[in-house]
C-alpha cells in the first residue's frame, strides 16, 4: 500500500516554527518596533525601524493564466523565497493576505502550499490579525455616516440615487449584491437602492495598500468620491468630513504583519486586493518595509500576468518606487495542456501535442512582461502527474524562446531543501542584469486610450466596445481632469478576453467595457469588463462543507 500525501494543514502543524522575536531579531527589526500577536505572528511599525542602506531589489512573481488545475504561485514564491534564503542572501518575502471569501468558497486557503507555506497557515487564512475587519468597519462607517448625512436633513444635498460608495463583507455572498435599504418609515432612514462588494474589491483596500504611511492613508481617504449632487458634483469623504474617524480605525491595522515560512525566512504578509476586480498587490507599505530589510524581496501579484502583474507594474510602481528588478512567470504542465485542450480529468496523461498548444499562452505572458523592459525567468513548477518527457520538453521550449527556466520542486521537497536550488540560481542571475523598466502607458494618455492600449497590447484584442454607461463615465473623466489615472481592468483571470472559457491565447476579440468606475481615492480608474462581479457567489460545493475543528480544538479542513 502506498503512503498518502500529507495536507498543507499537516506539514504546517508538525512544523517547529521559531518564536517571533527571534524571526524579527534576524530581521534586523528591534524590539521597539515589534507587537506580538502571540508567540508566532506580530505587527511591524516602519516608523520605529532604523535608517537602512541601499533598499533591497525586488522580485515579482507572477503567472501564466490560472486554470482549475492549479499553479502554484504563492507555493513558488515561498519556495524561491526559501531557497535564496537557503544560498544565504538577505531576503524578505512580501505577500497580501488571503480574503475569507475564497478561502471559504474555492481555495480554501492561500498561503502556499506543501513544504513551502508561510505560517501559521490556519490564521493566516482565517481573521490573522484583524486587518480585513478594520477594512471592512472603516468601509461601512463611511457608508454608515453617508446615509447619516442624508437622514440628518441632507447638508451635501447628495443624491441618493447617485450614492457610488457601496458596504462590503469579506465573504462571498450574491444575495447581497444588490439589496434595498432604509424600509420601515421614517425613523429608519432614507430608502434607497444599495448593495454589497467583497472587502478586498473596496475602494478602501486600494487605498490601504496603496498608501505610503498615515499621512498619504488620511490623504487619500479623504479624496474617495461617495456619491453625487441632484446637479451631478462630486462629493467625497473630505466633505462629509470623516477622514479621521476612517484612518482612526486604520491606524494599526496599516503596520504590516510579520510571519515566518516553515524554513523560517521572514514574511510580511499585509493587505489583500482581488486581481481580477482591483489591483491584486499587497501593500506598498508592506513592500517597502520588506526592502529596507533585505537586500531581496520577493513578492508577488495576482492571477495571470496580464491581471496582477500588469497593475503591479502601472499602478502600484506608479504610487511606489518598488518597479521589480527581475519578473518570475510560473508555468505548469498541468495548465498548458489544459490550455492547449485537455480536460481537467485527462491532464494525469502525458500529452505533448496539448502541451506544444499550451504554450502559446505562456508566450503571449513572457511578451507582455517583455513589454516593460524586463525579460523574465520562467519557474516550471513541478506536479507529481508531470513527466520526465514533458518537462524536458517545457524547459526546450523556453529555450528556443529564449527565455531562462528552471524547474521547482518545491512542494515536495522545499524551497528550505534542495527543490529550490536551480530556480534561486537562475534568478540571481536576472538580477544581475541591466533593467530598462518602463509603463505600458504614459500618465498623459486619455483613459479611453489607456484601456485600448492594455487591451490591445496585454490581451490581444482587436478593439475594446464602451457601453453607454461607460461613454458616459469617459465624458466625466475628462471633464473631471482625471484622464491622468491608470486604469485598473476588471476582467475573468481565466481568458486574456473577457469570455472565461477563451482558453490559450486568443487573437482579434473585441473586449466589452460595460462601466467605468472612478476611484479618486485609490488614484485609479477601473474598467469592468464582461460579467465579473465585484461580489463573488459560492460554488455549489463551497470549501466551508470540509471544513470543521477537531476534538483537540485545532482546525481541520483547510487545504
Amino acid at each position: 500500500m502506498g503512503t498518502s500525501v500529507p495536507s498543507d494543514l499537516e506539514i504546517s502543524r508538525t512544523a517547529i516554527l521559531q518564536p517571533i522575536t527571534g524571526i524579527a531579531r534576524a530581521a534586523g527589526i528591534p524590539e521597539e518596533a515589534l507587537e506580538p500577536y502571540g508567540r508566532y505572528k506580530a505587527k511591524v511599525d516602519p516608523a520605529l525601524l532604523p535608517a537602512g542602506t541601499a533598499p533591497g531589489r525586488v522580485v515579482l512573481v507572477t503567472a501564466m493564466s490560472p486554470t482549475s488545475a492549479g499553479e502554484g504561485k504563492s507555493t513558488v514564491t515561498v519556495g524561491l523565497a526559501d531557497a535564496l534564503h537557503r544560498a544565504g542572501e538577505n531576503v524578505c518575502i512580501a505577500l497580501r493576505e488571503p480574503s475569507m471569501g475564497p478561502v471559504l468558497g474555492m481555495k480554501g486557503g492561500a498561503t502556499g502550499g506543501g513544504y513551502s507555506q508561510v505560517v501559521p497557515m490556519e490564521d493566516i487564512n482565517l481573521h490573522f490579525t484583524g486587518d480585513f475587519h478594520a477594512i471592512t468597519a472603516a468601509n461601512n462607517a463611511l457608508a454608515a455616516l453617508l446615509d447619516n448625512s442624508i437622514f440628518q436633513g441632507n447638508p451635501l444635498g447628495l443624491d441618493p440615487r447617485r450614492i457610488v460608495i457601496r458596504r462590503v463583507l469579506d465573504l462571498n455572498d450574491r444575495a447581497l449584491r444588490e439589496i434595498v435599504i432604509g424600509l420601515g418609515g421614517p425613523a429608519q432612514g432614507v430608502p434607497r437602492q444599495d448593495g454589497f462588494d467583497i472587502t478586498v474589491a473596496s475602494e478602501v483596500m486600494a487605498v490601504f495598500c496603496l498608501a505610503r504611511d498615515l499621512a498619504d492613508l488620511t490623504d487619500r481617504l479623504s479624496r474617495i468620491t461617495v456619491g453625487y449632487t441632484y446637479d451631478r458634483r462630486p462629493v467625497t469623504v473630505a466633505d462629509l468630513g470623516v477622514e479621521g474617524a476612517m484612518t482612526l480605525l486604520l491606524r494599526e491595522a496599516l503596520k504590516p504583519n510579520l510571519v515566518q515560512t516553515l524554513a523560517g525566512t521572514p514574511a510580511l504578509v499585509h493587505g489583500g486586493p482581488f486581481a481580477n476586480i482591483a489591483h491584486g498587490c499587497n501593500s506598498v507599505i508592506a513592500t517597502s518595509t520588506a526592502r529596507r530589510l533585505a537586500d531581496i524581496v520577493v513578492t508577488e501579484a495576482g492571477f495571470g500576468a496580464d491581471l496582477g502583474a500588469e497593475k503591479y507594474l502601472d499602478i502600484k510602481s506608479r504610487a511606489a518606487d518598488v518597479a521589480p528588478d527581475a519578473v518570475v512567470v510560473v508555468a505548469t504542465v498541468r495548465a498548458l495542456k489544459m490550455h492547449g485542450g485537455v480536460p481537467k480529468a485527462d491532464l494525469a496523461a502525458e500529452n505533448l501535442p496539448a502541451l506544444e498548444a499550451g504554450t502559446a499562452n505562456l508566450r503571449r505572458h513572457l511578451e507582455n512582461i517583455r513589454r516593460f523592459g524586463i525579460n523574465p525567468v520562467v519557474a516550471i513548477n513541478r506536479f507529481g502527474t508531470d513527466t520526465e518527457a514533458e518537462l524536458r520538453r517545457l524547459a526546450d521550449w523556453c529555450a528556443e524562446e529564449g527565455v531562462s527556466a528552471a524547474v521547482a520542486d518545491v512542494w515536495a521537497r522545499g524551497g528550505g531543501g534542495t527543490g529550490g536550488d536551480e530556480l534561486a540560481r537562475t534568478v540571481r542571475v536576472a538580477l544581475e542584469q541591466p533593467a530598462d523598466f518602463r509603463f505600458l502607458y504614459p500618465d498623459a494618455m486619455p483613459v479611453e486610450e489607456k484601456i485600448r492600449t492594455v487591451a490591445r497590447e496585454i490581451y490581444g484584442a482587436a478593439d475594446v466596445e464602451f457601453a453607454p454607461a461607460a461613454r458616459r463615465r469617459l465624458q466625466e473623466i475628462s471633464a473631471r481632469g482625471l484622464d491622468h489615472l491608470p486604469v485598473c481592468m476588471a476582467k475573468t483571470q481565466y481568458s486574456f478576453s473577457d469570455d472565461p472559457a477563451a482558453l490559450g491565447a486568443p487573437s482579434g476579440f473585441t473586449l466589452h467595457v460595460r462601466d467605468l468606475s472612478i476611484k479618486t481615492g485609490a488614484g485609479f480608474v477601473v474598467a469592468l469588463t464582461g460579467a465579473v462581479m465585484t461580489m463573488p457567489g459560492l460554488p455549489k460545493e463551497p470549501a466551508a462543507l470540509r471544513m470543521g475543528v477537531a476534538a483537540d480544538g485545532t482546525p481541520a479542513g483547510l487545504i
